[in-house]
């Protein structure tokens, strides 16, 4: 690129060229080269960019965590124009760059300090979740946590002042006026974070923010034999101990028995949340699956219906894998599979009608069994 005609152009030039293409696209030509990307990353043109450009809705991958990349990426689909976009991490200066969830635009990560990355002892390193957002380079490191609770803990965020981490025995919540309180005094608080223990009767399973309350599955059955129930809590009154509802309906019946490991995957607003599970042939206690199966429960009149069901073609790709991972949320739920080599990847459209295709050309090496979570990449997402 040094001697690319680009060079020879004003910035401001270059900004209305690149002002008028769609975000995605944008994305695509900051990793063309560090000229682009120093010029695509400038105050002046992120500053124009806000005042036209919209959310872009991607599917994001989380990286294994043996795996510790020294030009740390975020790997994210993009449904609309089938194509892989990759946004450099590089901007953040820490190591074992892990993201893991997004909310309103920002990306969260866990990540160690040079220092602390180079201890010999994992039980005494330090991790810390990191804010972000990967278009603009702006960063925010929340209170640091011991690396149990990242690598065990479940991390829910819905906005900058609300994150939690989940694990099967305490709950972590960060609060910006957290600290206010003498901390001597008050052994639940760790510096911004509040700490309660879980009450829950087992370790929570993909836990979902939801508006103001959480919403879990847990295992209360017996070590011969799962039985799946359905717990919530609102998120108030951050003091007192966190109280679980659980949720059910007498109607229900045995619906949530009939999906074999279930999860659950937040929908397009807060009325609705998807469960998806492989579907059982029998109440068996080995029963196989026939297929994958997508359920919608409206939240106010505790109602399911089917959203989705994997055509069986689809299906046998993963018939052969002893577990699959689930992420996803709005309208779209992606599945990934050891030795598919590809993901499967349900949509539904605007006129309620659902589609299933697959995700080929997925980045990285290793089984195929991939995590992810959206991310809706805005620029005027800010700390």
């Amino acid at each position: 690129m040094d001697s690319s005609p680009f060079n020879s152009l004003p910035q401001d030039t270059l900004h209305q060229i690149f002002g008028h293409l769609p975000l995605r696209q944008i994305a695509a030509a900051k990793c063309v080269c560090k000229a682009l990307y120093s010029t695509l990353s400038s105050p002046s043109f992120l500053h124009l960019l806000r005042t036209q450009s919209h959310p872009l809705s991607l599917l994001a991958l989380k990286p294994s965590h043996r795996h510790v990349s020294p030009h740390p990426t975020l790997h994210a689909f993009d449904p609309a124009s089938i194509q892989w976009l990759k946004f450099s991490l590089s901007f953040l200066p820490f190591s074992a760059l892990h993201p893991i969830t997004s909310s309103h635009g920002l990306l969260y990560l866990w990540a160690a300090s040079t220092q602390t990355s180079k201890s010999t002892s994992g039980q005494n390193s330090q991790k810390a979740l990191v804010v972000c957002n990967p278009l603009t380079g702006q960063f925010k490191t929340l209170p640091q946590l011991g690396s149990a609770w990242s690598r065990h803990g479940s991390v829910l965020a819905g906005s900058l002042s609300v994150v939690l981490v989940l694990t099967e025995l305490a709950i972590l919540y960060y609060s910006e006026n957290g600290g206010s309180r003498d901390d001597n005094l008050n052994p639940n608080v760790l510096s911004n974070w509040l700490k309660f223990s879980s009450n829950l009767p087992s370790k929570p399973r993909s836990p979902v923010l939801i508006s103001d309350f959480i919403l879990t599955l847990c295992d209360v059955g017996s070590p011969w034999r799962s039985q799946w129930a359905m717990f919530k809590t609102k998120i108030v009154d951050m003091d007192k101990a966190m109280q679980w509802v659980r949720v059910e309906k007498r109607e229900w019946g045995d619906i949530l028995d009939v999906l074999k490991r279930p999860r659950l995957v937040k929908a397009g607003n807060d009325r609705k949340v998807y469960m998806v599970g492989g579907l059982k042939s029998s109440h068996a206690l080995q029963s196989s699956c026939i297929t994958i199966l997508i359920l919608r429960l409206d939240l106010e009149s505790l109602d399911w219906e089917e959203a989705g069901r994997m055509p069986v073609e689809m299906y046998r790709c993963f018939m052969e894998s002893s577990k699959f991972k689930v992420f996803g949320g709005g309208n779209r739920v992606c599945f990934s599979a050891k030795r598919v080599g590809r993901m499967a990847l349900w949509e539904e459209n605007g006129d309620g009608k659902t589609e299933w295709r697959w995700v080929e050309g997925v980045p990285g090496s290793g089984d195929g069994l991939c995590r992810g979570f959206v991310f809706d990449a805005r620029v005027d997402a800010v700390m």
